[in-house]
């Protein structure tokens, strides 16, 4: 395990990513020092995929509202997500529509690894699948993604699958469907016209997402897990927003209020759980005091719901970070429940290591 030094307060530690730069504390408190260049080496990420470097606020652009980035598009560019093009004026969907939608689908064994398995009730349906649709685009650029594949992916290489033809492979068998990836967000439409379909054969429908959709789109998703017996599972990266931006080249507020909105709706269906909360503990940047604030915002909206404290492996920029601690988790957990959470889960445990 090797040690970087944060360029600006010196300070030399294993849990300081070289492709950040900087340790946590300086990125909270001295965004105006730290962003800048960090921004810089999420462009360089973006560059290596072929993808616009950041969401583009040309002031002639057209406009794409689907999420947070509301990109404006110049002349002959594309989204940050890569799925929407300016031609001639006009806004294109490459990908993400009813139409077609740029994935891949696969049918998983229950029980699974799904991040609300311990609180959901297909972990007892053996015998059943879990549809699990993993779209090959995301509204966040995480320098630490855990399938960053995904960018592999793009409307000029894949020929993509219509909202029918994907809602048509579920069967008698299909207990529920995940969208996950990259990012649902990034491909609502198409997302949400395969669950009306699914969920008229009875499928659960249920979200992994990092929660920036537009808010309306959110609302639709959120009205087809809780008439379905699914839920939405937020990933929330971090809460200090400068941190979050340095993690993922996005603000968080969006998911934070979409998070809020979502959980107004658990009083409808209190059980199964409508809304699940986890949190990636990213050695050195997602430490107890990220935790505590994510914790103590998700209790003040409702206690009861289900908090997963997910494990890190080394993954795509992030390379040189070690694997969470056990103590790291530990004071993560103990941190999640002091601020007033009922059920935390420490996920992925067979990860956890003794590096620090």
């Amino acid at each position: 395990m090797g040690v970087n030094q944060c360029k600006l307060c010196g300070k030399r530690s294993p849990l300081i990513a070289s492709a950040i730069g900087f340790c946590a504390d300086c990125i909270r408190s001295y965004p105006d020092e730290t962003l800048p260049v960090i921004m810089q080496a999420h462009a360089e990420t973006r560059r290596e995929f072929g993808l616009p470097e950041a969401p583009p606020k040309a002031p002639d652009g057209v406009q794409c509202t689907l999420c947070t980035n509301e990109c404006s598009i110049p002349e002959g560019g594309r989204g940050f997500c890569g799925l929407r093009e300016n031609q001639g004026g006009r806004l294109v969907h490459l990908a993400g529509t009813a139409s077609r939608g740029i994935l891949h689908w696969y049918r998983d064994p229950l029980p699974t690894n799904c991040v609300a398995d311990w609180v959901c009730p297909g972990h007892t349906r053996y015998g059943y699948h879990n549809l699990a649709v993993f779209y090959g685009s995301c509204t966040y650029n995480c320098l630490f993604c855990q399938n960053w594949h995904y960018r592999q992916m793009s409307p000029q290489k894949e020929k993509g699958i219509s909202a029918q033809k994907l809602a048509e492979v579920a069967n008698p068998r299909t207990f529920c469907v995940c969208y996950f990836g990259g990012d649902p967000a990034s491909q609502m439409p198409h997302a949400l016209a395969a669950s009306r379909l699914l969920a008229e054969k009875g499928v659960r429908i249920c979200w992994e997402t990092n929660g920036s959709m537009q808010p309306k789109l959110l609302d639709q998703a959120v009205e087809l897990s809780l008439r379905s017996g699914g839920c939405i599972k937020f990933d929330i990266k971090a809460f200090d927003e400068n941190l979050h931006i340095a993690l993922t080249g996005v603000s968080n507020k969006r998911a934070l209020e979409n998070l809020a909105r979502a959980a107004r709706r658990i009083p409808e269906r209190p059980d199964p759980p409508l809304v699940v909360v986890s949190t990636l503990l990213v050695p050195g940047y997602v430490d107890v005091q990220e935790v505590e604030r994510i914790a103590s915002y998700v209790a003040s909206l409702n206690p009861d719901i289900p908090y997963a404290l997910l494990a890190f492996y080394p993954q795509f920029y992030l390379w040189d970070l070690p694997c969470t601690s056990a103590r790291h988790a530990r004071e993560c957990e103990e941190a999640a429940r002091a601020a007033g959470l009922t059920n935390v889960r420490v996920g992925n445990i067979h990860l956890l290591s003794n590096a620090y």
